[in-house]
């Protein structure tokens, strides 16, 4: 008798235990399926804005803003004036983004020649393949043009004239056989005088050229040269006065660039 009760005892907790193992079972699945993480969405990334790209005017203004002071430095040390330093510069590296000032940080366009030990690059320009100087930076560039006009005989008459007369300057370096282009003082002139760089032949240094213009106006609109342009092929395109143009770009000898940015008059 107390065998048999002894074995339903057992028995009964053993039931008993298997139930609440069954029921902390259950209980868990529960609570796990409930904390299941959430699906996020990634956000997809900003498409970029892109910048506009500067004027004629936005390009120069940056340009003088980094070599002005330059410019200035190195007439006071080689009497050359400013102004045409800064409109060579601009002229010969194309407002700081043509190859060679980008590449080898040559501003002015000067060739390896015989004397030349630096490092080189090879660039087309009169004829193919033509092998120009590599400066560590613009101002080292800015220093060799000094000295080179200094250095070189053909250039010593230069240094007669007036640290103020960019005309005769401009002249001069084309008759001493600095560029081949025959309108290279032309091109000088209408730049210092378009921008008003013979400011920076005064001692004072110039912080921003004066002279600019609304792109919203509403009897102006503007345009930029491209290869082949003449200023009689842009007035009968666009069927504005010739003189006018001239008179709204102060131009010098109907002398354009590739680039420029030209304002026209509206019909």
């Amino acid at each position: 008798m107390h065998r048999l009760l002894a074995r339903c005892l057992l028995l009964l907790f053993f039931v008993h235990a298997s139930s609440c193992s069954v029921t902390k079972t259950v209980r868990s699945t529960k609570t796990n399926t409930a904390s299941s993480p959430k699906v996020v969405k990634p956000t997809p990334p900003k498409t970029p804005v892109k910048a506009l790209p500067l004027t004629t005017n936005e390009k120069v203004a940056n340009y003088l803003q980094r070599f002005g002071s330059i410019a200035q430095a190195e007439m006071k040390q080689y009497k050359i004036p400013a102004s045409i330093t800064l409109a060579q510069g601009l002229l010969e590296s194309g407002f700081g983004e043509g190859r060679l000032a980008v590449q080898a940080n040559n501003h002015f366009g000067i060739k390896c020649h015989s004397t030349w030990q630096g490092k080189r690059i090879y660039h087309d320009d009169d004829e193919k393949g033509e092998c120009f100087r590599v400066y560590e930076n613009p101002a080292a560039s800015y220093r060799d043009h000094s000295l080179f006009l200094r250095d070189r005989s053909r250039y010593a008459f230069l240094f007669q004239l007036g640290k103020k007369d960019y005309r005769a300057w401009a002249k001069g370096l084309k008759k001493a056989g600095y560029a081949t282009d025959p309108k290279y003082p032309q091109k000088l002139i209408g730049l210092i005088e378009r921008f008003e760089l013979y400011a920076y032949d005064q001692k004072k240094t110039v912080v921003q050229p004066t002279k600019k213009q609304k792109k919203n106006s509403n009897d102006t609109h503007y345009y930029v040269v491209k290869k082949g342009d003449t200023l009689y092929s842009i007035a009968k395109r666009f069927n504005v006065n010739l003189s006018r143009i001239v008179q709204l770009n102060r131009i010098q000898n109907n002398t354009i660039y590739l680039g420029q940015e030209l304002i026209l008059p509206k019909k």
